[in-house]
């Protein structure tokens, strides 16, 4: 869904023009950063991934000939000028000059409160941590990942291939994975972006796997994961240059049958109701008095069958914000707008949920 799309949807049904606090893979080895590559294990569809020019599904392994192309030392490569907060880029988080949000380029500590942190419920009353993303597409978009001929794991230390980032026509924060097949003598990071791909004629077979990575500024912070997940960045190539990754493990993710990210449904209210001045968004989640806990309720969490980070927005009255403690009771309070909106929150910390 284009996000201009999903803005005026939204905020026809939050009643809201400015919007802050709504909910809401890897590289080479340089620095802190992870060097562990992403590896899809399932078995691969029986397709072929389209170039960004050609709608054909050709693609046949090339050769040993790297046709004189060279491998690019990620240390000292560009790095791409990213932007979330933009016009073209956001849709509940939009830079204003009074709303304080991160410039382009600029480091985003993810960590800081809202709106990029929320507490919320979980579906048996339990706490819940999320982190906010913003709107995300139900459409995946593809992240290559390269494996020479014969060989089950991903070329070491070599980034990962991305030819959208935030404010791109077709990027998403959720990523299908797409296994590119290189020649048993490749280099590693002699690939640098989707052209080199698809000039070189390499096979590219589209996985299942779908993984979580907002692509952030160089810099950026969320240091909370669930489980063994890693909080640093990853790096990887976008059209030759380096771009800055989060990714987010907190359950495995899969491509519904008709390729989409799957949803699951939270239930939110707002300080002031959609409907009135400077409602929904605008006003900030309800909270209990003196500290940041909401009564938003998820409706999946990490473990149970179903959950996805990316989440189907459901108003509720916040009339009856003391009456919501659990899911049932969200389910049973005045519902205001359902489906309001598609974010991306993965969940980071659970208390008895």
């Amino acid at each position: 869904m284009p996000s201009d799309h999903t803005r005026r949807r939204f905020l026809q049904a939050a009643g809201s023009a400015t919007v802050l606090a709504l909910a809401g893979c890897a590289g080479g080895d340089n620095g802190d950063t992870e060097t562990d590559s992403p590896t899809p294990t399932e078995t691969p569809m029986e397709t072929t991934a389209q170039s960004p020019t050609d709608t054909g599904m050709g693609g046949t392994t090339a050769g040993s000939d790297m046709g004189g192309m060279e491998p690019v030392d990620p240390g000292s490569a560009p790095r791409v000028t990213v932007d979330r907060f933009s016009e073209d880029a956001g849709t509940l988080m939009v830079r204003s000059d009074g709303n304080g949000l991160p410039g382009p380029g600029e480091p985003v500590d993810f960590d800081s409160g809202a709106p990029f942190l929320t507490d919320g419920l979980g579906p048996e009353g339990g706490t819940v941590t999320y982190y906010n993303f913003d709107v995300q597409p139900t459409a995946p978009a593809p992240i290559y990942v390269l494996f020479r001929e014969g060989e089950d794991a991903p070329v070491e230390k070599q980034l990962n291939v991305v030819d959208a980032v935030p404010g791109d026509d077709g990027y998403n924060d959720f990523w299908q994975v797409h296994k590119v097949t290189v020649p048993g003598d490749y280099t590693a990071n002699t690939v640098t972006s989707l052209a080199d791909v698809t000039d070189r004629g390499y096979s590219i077979t589209p996985m299942p796997k779908l993984v979580n990575c907002p692509v952030v500024p160089e810099g950026s912070t969320a240091s909370m994961r669930l489980g063994d997940g890693t909080a640093g960045l990853v790096e990887g190539w976008y059209r030759g240059q380096v771009v800055s990754y989060f990714e987010f493990t907190e359950a495995p993710l899969s491509a519904t049958d008709s390729d989409q990210v799957p949803l699951s449904p939270i239930w939110v209210a707002f300080n002031t109701n959609p409907g009135n001045e400077g409602g929904g968004p605008a006003s900030g989640f309800m909270t209990e008095s003196g500290t940041s806990q909401t009564h938003n309720v998820v409706a999946t969490v990490p473990g149970d069958e179903g959950y996805s980070p990316l989440w189907f927005v459901n108003v509720y009255d916040n009339a009856d914000f003391g009456s919501v403690s659990d899911l049932d009771s969200a389910k049973s309070a005045n519902q205001l707008a359902a489906g309001a909106a598609m974010v991306n929150c993965p969940i980071v910390g659970m208390e008895g949920a």
